[in-house]
């Protein structure tokens, strides 16, 4: 197993910006997403119209987990599959109203969209915070590690 510290994940997902999301509906039945994030404050925070179903459901059962694909390539041979790496964590979730969050969340999230009184109406930001350990595949080892599983998983507290 690699062993990794929750600053080297944290980096990590700070240099990405897509993921899986799964939630629970009001069914008991599991539904993922994907979702494109920042992260401020080791929260990670997700920009959604407040009419989507994912909205619905964590707004009534805020626990989730996610998923954080990590594109692996071999330098000057592209087209060769490899498996991505893989962060992933439970977390507890919540919804925002655009204008409660501060700048440096609204700002990179919605990716240069003005957002005001006027326009944020139709918007809702989800706030994930992470809980427990990030699991990880492939994460801070080389390619040919990530060909054995046991020396490719890593765990580690959130931190």
């Amino acid at each position: 197993m690699v062993t990794l510290t929750p600053a080297q994940v944290w980096r990590e997902l700070e240099r990405q910006i897509f993921a899986v999301l799964g939630m629970v509906t009001p069914q008991n039945e599991a539904r993922t997403a994907g979702v494109v994030y920042v992260v401020h404050q080791r929260k990670l925070y997700i920009s959604s119209l407040k009419s989507a179903w994912k909205v619905r459901h964590i707004a009534r059962n805020p626990h989730v987990s996610m998923t954080v694909p990590i594109a692996k390539r071999i330098p000057f041979l592209p087209w060769i599959p490899i498996p991505a790496a893989t962060i992933t964590f439970a977390g507890e979730a919540k919804i925002w109203e655009p204008m409660e969050l501060p700048d440096a969340v609204v700002r990179p999230l919605f990716r240069g969209m003005t957002i005001t009184p006027e326009t944020s109406p139709p918007f809702a930001v989800i706030e994930v915070t992470p809980k427990g350990d990030f699991v990880t595949y492939g994460v801070g080892v080389p390619l040919l590690t990530m060909r054995d599983p046991e020396k490719a998983r890593g765990r580690v507290a959130v931190g």
